[in-house]
């Protein structure tokens, strides 16, 4: 989304308002009607309750510094977004996969999640809506992933930056699993469902006594956001702007996932892809003697596209596809994709 467009949205003074922002720093800790407004996101929530990042990146980051430490367990969903993952590993600390089953649509495997969540796991990391695959967590699932955390006594960390970009039509928002326990926490972005990463903004909510811990790291490792970005900020999550910009991010994941679910329509001989709840992302799983890994490194070389395999989230055998794109920018992805899978025969 351009700046042009969301300053449309924000109204007729929002031109000259940003030309009079002073190019400082801002709060270290965020501004506070940014943290306000991030705070009102989610229930029981206030502006002490949230740190704003540098995108949802650096608050992953610190909290893996802040929480996990050499010889500790943490419990983490696979597939996923495999930022917190290999933190942990680097930080000295053994990881535990939570599996979910593709065949029942992504769900927790209750047996994985029993064998991986036992003391003394440090935290609990999931991804919801998740990355790579677009899957929604149950009510189940969700209860489920609580009661095994407060039961080992682990931190809850929900990764929630795709809450907002579900996929059907008048769909209700995904949850926040902030407030379903003592020890949760919730990151969130403005790069996602938002489709505004150029502003580098992101937030933890969490308890005061977390959120003092982190802001220490936070401010050693950035100082600060930008104050320009977090102003831009303010007005994405605005109240008048807001639902805009989630309606505009419905409408290109609608349209590019009937585009893509097309494609792997035509080529049932070597791809099958469950349907994302939301997020422009799916999993799209491949067949045939060729590596999900070698079939990525095909499509690169020989056609330029880029597509990352399974190997990257922990779950070989599938392509991530993001296809909220311009359309004749996704057509042409798909046609040389499309190329390389007519070459591979049957």
């Amino acid at each position: 989304m351009g700046l042009a467009t969301l300053l449309d949205w924000a109204g007729p003074d929002s031109r000259a308002e940003l030309e009079r922002v002073a190019l400082n720093y801002p709060e270290v800790n965020g501004m506070r009607r940014l943290r306000e407004l991030i705070a009102a996101r989610y229930p029981g929530a206030g502006p002490e309750n949230v740190l704003v990042t540098v995108g949802a990146a650096e608050a992953n980051y610190i909290l893996a510094q802040t929480l996990i430490g050499a010889g500790d367990v943490i419990a983490s969903v696979r597939p996923t977004y495999l930022q917190i993952w290999g933190l942990a590993l680097n930080n000295g600390a053994e990881v535990r996969a939570i599996d979910l089953d593709e065949a029942r649509g992504w769900a927790v495997d209750r047996d994985s999640l029993a064998r991986a969540v036992t003391a003394p796991v440090k935290m609990v990391a999931v991804v919801n809506p998740n990355n790579p695959t677009g899957a929604i967590l149950s009510d189940d699932d969700r209860a489920a992933l609580v009661a095994v955390a407060e039961s080992a006594g682990a931190w809850l960390l929900a990764d929630e930056v795709y809450a907002g970009a579900e996929r059907a039509d008048g769909a209700a928002e995904t949850p926040t699993f902030w407030g379903s326990t003592e020890k949760v926490i919730a990151v969130g972005s403005l790069s996602k469902a938002y489709g505004l990463p150029g502003l580098r903004t992101g937030w933890v909510v969490g308890p005061v006594a977390l959120i003092d811990e982190l802001w220490r790291r936070h401010e050693y490792v950035a100082v600060s956001g930008t104050m320009l970005g977090q102003r831009l900020a303010e007005w994405a999550l605005s109240p008048e702007v807001r639902p805009k910009i989630i309606a505009r991010t419905r409408g290109l994941i609608r349209d590019g996932f009937a585009v893509v679910a097309d494609f792997v329509a035509r080529h049932d001989n070597h791809l099958s892809v469950v349907p994302p709840a939301a997020s422009a992302m799916c999993f799209i799983r491949t067949r045939g003697a060729l590596s999900s890994a070698d079939l990525s490194d095909r499509l690169r070389r020989e056609q330029s596209v880029l597509i990352p395999p399974g190997e990257v989230f922990a779950s070989p055998g599938h392509l991530r596809f993001s296809s909220a794109l311009p359309p004749d920018y996704l057509k042409a992805g798909l046609d040389r994709f499309g190329e390389v899978l007519d070459g591979l025969g049957d």
